[in-house]
């Protein structure tokens, strides 16, 4: 007799645990509430999908924010290679971009979700759509099997949770997992957002909202004037502060006082403080009658001409043959080092991931196994694990969906 595994979340994790069960024998059914699977997945990566990140299970360990010892038996039993190897021999073929991330060749996430439903229907998983869990069934310490919101019962031997976070609740993640797991008795570790936008004190970045900055440095640094992030890459102006990936990454090192972070913004990381004081006298010999204000077009996309002239100082109808030389010094001090000051964080629903959920105290690491119901399992973000930006959270959804397919197919 085939045991019968219900997957609930038919995202990243729950296909990829599907799959993998079936594979292993397993006579396998994901519910998914959405009519579609792989909502989140698709607009992950700016609908690009970043999956995993091609670096050691050493370097992975590092680059997880939450709990990171607990990933230990996922890792090594699926590493970021495993999963390269699972997406190409599914006919994704993969390239490897800076900072060791990994896409698919074609730069579209409809292939991963496609390659995974494909993988799962290959292997005679049942996929069904519009199906949402109001409970789950636990008899004797054993799940037994799921009650539907329509009030339909579905019988099954191991049940794994894989409903995600809370953010971007339009694609179905608004909890759920925690709601059936809290049910039976879990804890859930309080939930905020990571890998988010951030409100700065500073308003001017209203004055400059919708404009995207590519090829910029951004340093965050903490009270003790110490760097705990520093990247170059993009970012993006809004009516409240900063966006972008940039930003999302530096928002995971944000811990409880944003407030107390210093972040700077370097406009022209290619050029050092002495090579863009010669630039920006070259630009100013070109302009020498006009005002200061109307002498920065070839240095600055115009949004950002009034804001860095507003922050220098120099009065805007000052010509140019009139800039001092340390007025000039302190404008590359600014281009260098523009600051901005967090004091906050978009709503979790803005966030690309969810920090808390499950707690690790009661998921056995070896199987991502209840430690108080038989047959109940966890995959992916509805644990209590985050990480940094750069694939890495996918690479969570992918090792834990793989432990979770193993011990649910063979009990």
């Amino acid at each position: 007799m085939k045991r019968q595994v219900l997957v609930i979340g038919g995202g990243a994790a729950g296909l990829c645990c599907a799959g993998l069960a079936a594979q292993q024998g397993a006579q396998v059914s994901v519910l998914e509430r959405n009519p579609r699977f792989g909502k989140k997945l698709q607009i992950t990566g700016k609908g690009r999908c970043n999956l995993t990140n091609h670096c050691s299970v050493d370097e992975l360990m590092k680059q997880v924010r939450t709990n990171p010892r607990f990933l230990y038996s996922a890792f090594h039993a699926f590493p970021p290679e495993a999963a390269m190897e699972l997406f190409e021999g599914l006919g994704v073929p993969l390239k490897t971009e800076r900072g060791r991330r990994v896409f698919p060749v074609s730069d579209q996430a409809a292939d991963v979700v496609q390659a995974l439903v494909a993988f799962a229907q290959r292997n005679g998983v049942s996929l069904l759509t519009n199906h949402r869990v109001a409970n789950l069934l636990v008899e004797q310490g054993q799940v037994c099997g799921v009650i539907l919101t329509s009030g339909a019962t579905l019988t099954a031997d191991a049940v794994v949770v894989a409903t995600g976070g809370l953010s971007y609740p339009l694609t179905g993640s608004d909890g759920d997992g925690y709601r059936l797991a809290e049910q039976v008795g879990h804890t859930i570790q309080p939930t905020r957002p990571s890998l988010v936008p951030v409100y700065t004190r500073e308003r001017w970045c209203a004055q400059a909202m919708g404009l995207s900055l590519k090829n910029v440095r951004l340093t965050l640094k903490d009270q003790k004037g110490k760097t705990v992030f520093q990247e170059l890459g993009e970012m993006l102006f809004t009516h409240f502060g900063v966006s972008g990936p940039l930003v999302l990454s530096a928002s995971a090192y944000l811990r409880d006082a944003p407030e107390s972070y210093q972040m700077y913004i370097d406009l022209k990381p290619g050029l050092d403080e002495q090579q863009l004081d010669a630039r920006l006298l070259r630009d100013f010999s070109e302009a020498k009658n006009r005002d200061f204000a109307n002498a920065l077009g070839k240095l600055l996309p115009r949004k950002l001409i009034p804001v860095l002239v507003q922050q220098s100082e120099i009065l805007p109808q000052t010509k140019v043959h009139e800039v001092t030389r340390q007025q000039r010094r302190s404008f590359v001090q600014l281009l260098k080092a523009l600051p901005l000051t967090p004091v906050g964080f978009a709503p979790i629903e803005q966030a690309v991931i969810t920090s808390g959920g499950v707690s690790v105290k009661e998921i056995n690491p070896k199987t991502m196994g209840s430690k108080l119901v038989e047959g109940l399992y966890f995959a992916g973000e509805v644990i209590d694990v985050d990480a940094f930006t750069g694939g890495y959270n996918l690479q969570i959804a992918w090792s834990t969906a793989f432990l979770a397919a193993q011990a649910a197919a063979s009990g």
